[in-house]
């Protein structure tokens, strides 16, 4: 079973949300406390989607708001480098600062996030700075779900989510739900379920997709029955080593495999995942081959240092999908 995109339209994605930096730690089996040296990369998920897509060779845009200082230079530069065009990334003019995740790696299943978030430029994202002549050229739009945690973006993700719908874009809601941005697990559900029902495809974990539904033991039939009665189309939900499923409207059901890798670092893997897996659809992949790039390249990006500069290519992913037939 294959998705259909319209074919006439000049980018393949454009991505919305946020583009910050991450600082992972170059020592490793250590906590942060003794963590002198860090490596800086690009990060955000939907930055580092866009990133990974532009890899995979998909003509690729980004709509998101930098500051105005040498962060916010250094990602513009290294996207806009990398394939993604910028031309849609505004600069911030009220002094907010670009946000950082301090990652720590003390052992291959031990890894945490320490992220400073507070008045970032991304979140400042406002209605007015959505191009409608822009959005309306993509065949699919990535909405991220950290960007709906505070206003003014809420607001700008919504009126690209009312857009997209507009001009017949496939909305991509990849649920990217981060903890330490949001006020609560009910407004969480509010706004998750607001986008959801919008969206044409859903992609999230198992337990995103319990802050959805703000319940903790939530189980796929009953949440993809619920999001059905709605626009999505395809559901993916993503079990970790066991992994992943992907659920059409019209009744069928898909399984893909986790693949083995040695594993560094625990983070990376949702953005490389939505990234392969989108790829192969937007090229006209099955389903079923959509799942085993997702998969492969969740697998390439965590046995590696960086998120964003470990985006693999088409021909890693597929070496590593026939290496373990």
């Amino acid at each position: 079973m294959k998705y259909p995109f319209d074919e006439t339209k000049k980018y393949d994605v454009i991505a919305v949300g946020r583009a910050c930096i991450d600082l992972n730690a170059v020592e490793y089996n250590r906590p942060m406390e003794e963590t002198m040296t860090f490596s800086k990369y690009v990060g955000g998920s939907p930055a580092n989607i866009a990133i990974g897509m532009a890899k995979l060779g998909l003509k690729v845009g980004f709509i998101g708001k930098i500051p105005d200082d040498q962060h916010g230079r250094f990602i513009e530069q290294y996207m806009r480098e990398g394939g993604v065009d910028t031309s849609q990334m505004v600069t911030d003019q009220d002094g907010h600062k670009t946000g950082l995740a301090f990652t720590e790696i003390k052992s291959p299943e031990e890894c945490s996030i320490l992220m400073y978030r507070d008045q970032v430029a991304d979140l400042y994202l406002e209605s007015n700075e959505i191009n409608e002549a822009y959005l309306k050229k993509t065949k699919a739009l990535v909405i991220s779900g950290t960007a709906l945690s505070q206003s003014p973006s809420r607001e700008a993700i919504l009126k690209s989510v009312q857009l997209a719908r507009k001009h017949d874009v496939t909305i991509v809601f990849e649920l990217d739900y981060r903890p330490y941005t949001w006020k609560s697990a009910e407004e969480t559900a509010v706004y998750y379920q607001l986008v959801a029902e919008q969206a044409n495809i859903v992609i999230g974990t198992r337990d995103e997709f319990d802050m959805l539904e703000n319940r903790g033991d939530g189980e796929n039939t009953a949440t993809v029955a619920a999001l059905f009665q709605h626009t999505p189309e395809l559901i993916v939900i993503k079990h970790g080593v066991e992994g992943s499923f992907a659920y059409a409207k019209s009744g069928e059901t898909f399984r893909g495999k986790a693949y083995m890798t040695k594993v560094l670092k625990t983070f990376g893997a949702g953005d490389s995942y939505a990234s392969a897996f989108l790829y192969a659809l937007i090229t006209g992949e099955s389903i079923e081959t959509a799942l085993k790039f997702g998969s492969a390249s969740a697998s390439i990006v965590v046995s590696k240092h960086s998120s964003s500069e470990a985006m693999p290519t088409v021909l890693e992913i597929e070496d590593l999908i026939a290496a373990q037939v």
